[in-house]
């Protein structure tokens, strides 16, 4: 089942807030409705994320018409809509950036509004094409690193869901079950959205993958008891410190990983490095709704007035982190040099 459709110029998102009781698509018809799907979480996971904006990049496009003088002011517009959706995924930035910069060059071969939304929906299939074969390379890499069988602990969802297919962590986890070398993934609940509960254990189970789900306030005892050999997550943003932003909760996860001496992997595509920031402290990291942390399914748990801190990721310093497994190999210390080398293979960018 995919995260992401394209199907006769119109965006189906698989709604992911639904899951794992009832499946079902939304059609995106404009740029609006993605960016809403984007902000509500029916759409989640950097590299989806990604996508889905290429597409409603598309979408903006075909309501405007290139002859207009003010074209590029209301498309620069629709591109920072988006871009303000969630602030902390990078992938999101850098697929809005490509199919404006996209725009810009076919702009000087065509100017006839018919032929720039054609070339710019070719652009947003190439990168959703591109995503299926980095997560295949990435979890090729990733299932390398284990030589026996093991089992491991992953935090949220960084699996099919969260990309365009197959997956970041859980790719690996896929692609190491398939050679036999998984015994069993605890995947933490993940407070306070259950994106591990509802989603990383229902595509594990979908598989016929081993699962054991526990709680997030579990983890530290799973390791204590020798039931887990390893940690593999996914990430939302990676600086070239080797700092990793990811799903609130991995920063606890790590810690306990190096306390346990644990390796803990991060699984991203260098789509997901931000070669601007230096450091982890200079990642935005998104807030949202007390009513996340207050209740669930509709049911309140907390006492009204109550305060509520609710960030939706946190920071793991790189000192914590064992290896980055990447579409073109794995990055291990020093960061600083090593992913320095990655965004040279990426021209600077």
């Amino acid at each position: 089942m995919q995260s992401i459709l394209w199907e006769n110029g119109c965006l189906m998102l698989l709604n992911q807030t639904l899951l794992p009781e009832r499946t079902e698509y939304i059609t995106c018809r404009d740029y609006r409705r993605v960016a809403e799907a984007i902000r509500r979480l029916e759409v989640r996971g950097a590299p989806a994320i990604g996508a889905a904006a290429a597409f409603g990049m598309v979408l903006g496009a075909r309501e405007l018409s290139v002859e207009s003088l003010d074209f590029w002011d209301k498309f620069a517009v629709i591109a920072d809509e988006l871009k303000q959706t969630r602030p902390t995924a990078v992938n999101l930035f850098w697929a809005v950036d490509r199919m404006f910069t996209a725009a810009k060059r076919y702009y000087q071969k065509e100017s006839n509004t018919i032929h720039l939304i054609s070339l710019l929906e070719a652009e947003a299939l190439a990168i959703f094409e591109e995503d299926k074969e980095v997560n295949k390379r990435i979890s090729a890499h990733g299932a390398a690193l284990f030589n026996k069988k093991i089992s491991i602990l992953t935090h949220c969802n960084a699996g099919a869901l969260a990309t365009v297919a197959w997956g970041t962590a859980l790719g690996v986890i896929r692609q190491a079950f398939s050679q036999g070398k998984i015994q069993r993934v605890f995947a933490d609940e993940t407070r306070p959205l259950l994106q591990g509960a509802r989603l990383t254990a229902w595509e594990l189970l979908q598989e016929g993958i081993p699962t054991t789900l526990i709680t997030d306030s579990m983890a530290g005892w799973v390791m204590k008891k020798r039931m887990v050999d390893a940690v593999i997550v996914g990430a939302d943003r990676i600086t070239l410190s080797g700092d990793v932003a990811n799903k609130i909760g991995t920063y606890s996860v790590a810690v306990l990983a190096k306390e346990h001496n644990l390796p803990f992997y991060v699984a991203a595509p260098l789509s997901t490095f931000d070669f601007s920031l230096e450091k982890g402290e200079d990642i935005q990291i998104e807030e949202r709704a007390a009513s996340e942390v207050t209740g669930f399914g509709g049911t309140t748990t907390a006492p009204g007035g109550v305060e509520v801190f609710n960030p939706a990721f946190d920071v793991t310093p790189a000192a914590l982190v064992t290896a980055i497994i990447t579409e073109e190999g794995i990055v291990t210390p020093p960061y600083i040099d090593n992913i320095r080398k990655l965004k040279e293979l990426k021209g600077g960018k």
